[in-house]
C-alpha cells in the first residue's frame, strides 16, 4: 500500500460514506468522496477532501469520475463500494420497480464500479476494493427480504472476485458493518411509509419497526469509520470485516436451527412464531 493511496468511496453525501471520507482523509490518504448531488459534498470539499459527482448506476458518470482520478493519479488505489439504497417491506406486495432499483444499486453498480477501476489497478499490480455488504447479508429477517437478498448477493460477488482477481494483485474486502448511526433506518421507514399495505395492512408497525432496527444501540459512526479504515488500510487486511452493533451477534443467530430461529425472528416482529 503507498504512503498515500488514492481513494475513491461512493455513496458520500452523508452518513457512512461522509464519515469514511473524513476518517480516510485524517488518516493521509489523497481522499475522492463522491455522490449523485455533489452540492451535498461541500463540507467535504471545504476540509480539502476532493469531491466528484457520480452516480453509480449511470455508466457514462462512472467512466467520467474514474478518468478524472486516472488523469490526475494513474490508478485508484482502493475503492469504497458504500452506496446502497434500502428497500423493506413484505416481499409479496413491494412493486417490482423498486426492487429493481434495489438491485441495479446495491448489486450491479458495485460490479459497474469494480469494472471501471481495475484496468488500472491490474496495470499497476496492485489495488484493494472494499465491498461494503451487511451483517442483513448473514441473517435474513422478516420485512427485510430484498435488501437482505441484494446484500447476500453482494457477499457472493465478492467471494468471486477475490478469487478473480488474485492473480493481478488487487485484494478485495468485504465489511460487514451491524448497526450503525446513519440515516439508513429513517430512509427505510420513509420508503416502506409510502405504501399502503392490503394483506399487511395489521402488520404495519411491525415493518415499520423492522425498517428502523439498524437505528437501536447503533455504533457511533465517526467511531466506525474509523475502525473501517484502519482495517482496511492494514498490511494484511481481513478478507471479512465485522464491526459495529450486533456484527458478531446476529451471524450466530443465523446458525441456529432454522425452526428456532424463525420462531424467534417471526415473534421479534409481530409474525407470532409461537
Amino acid at each position: 500500500m503507498k504512503t498515500k493511496p488514492v481513494v475513491l468511496i461512493t455513496g458520500c453525501s452523508s452518513g457512512i460514506g461522509y464519515a469514511l471520507a473524513e476518517a480516510f482523509q485524517a488518516r493521509g490518504c489523497i481522499t475522492y468522496a463522491t455522490a449523485r448531488k455533489p452540492q451535498t459534498l461541500e463540507a467535504l470539499a471545504a476540509q480539502g477532501i476532493h469531491t466528484l459527482a457520480l452516480d453509480v448506476t449511470d455508466a457514462a458518470s462512472i467512466a467520467a469520475a474514474i478518468s478524472a482520478v486516472e488523469a490526475q493519479h494513474g490508478a485508484v488505489d482502493v475503492l469504497v463500494n458504500n452506496a446502497g439504497i434500502p428497500v423493506m417491506g413484505p416481499t409479496a406486495e413491494l412493486p417490482l420497480d423498486e426492487l429493481r432499483r434495489q438491485w441495479e444499486t446495491n448489486l450491479t453498480a458495485p460490479v459497474a464500479m469494480v469494472q471501471a477501476v481495475v484496468p488500472a489497478m491490474a496495470r499497476q499490480g496492485s489495488g484493494r476494493i472494499v465491498n461494503v455488504g451487511s451483517v442483513s447479508g448473514v441473517l435474513t429477517t422478516p420485512f427485510a427480504g430484498p435488501y437482505c437478498a441484494s446484500k447476500a448477493a453482494l457477499h457472493s460477488l465478492n467471494d468471486a472476485l477475490r478469487m478473480e482477481l488474485k492473480p493481478f494483485g488487487i485484494e478485495v474486502l468485504l465489511v460487514q458493518p451491524g448497526g450503525i448511526q446513519s440515516g439508513f433506518g429513517a430512509g427505510a421507514q420513509a420508503q416502506t411509509g409510502r405504501h399502503t399495505w392490503r394483506l399487511y395492512a395489521k402488520f404495519a408497525d411491525s415493518i415499520a419497526r423492522r425498517a428502523g432496527a439498524s437505528q437501536e444501540h447503533a455504533t457511533p459512526t465517526k467511531v466506525f469509520a474509523k475502525a473501517f479504515v484502519r482495517e482496511v488500510l492494514a498490511s494484511s487486511p481481513r478478507a471479512v470485516i465485522r464491526l459495529g452493533s450486533g456484527s458478531s451477534t446476529l451471524p450466530r443467530l443465523a446458525r441456529l436451527p432454522v425452526r428456532i430461529k424463525d420462531q424467534l425472528l417471526m415473534r421479534r416482529f409481530g409474525l407470532g412464531g409461537g
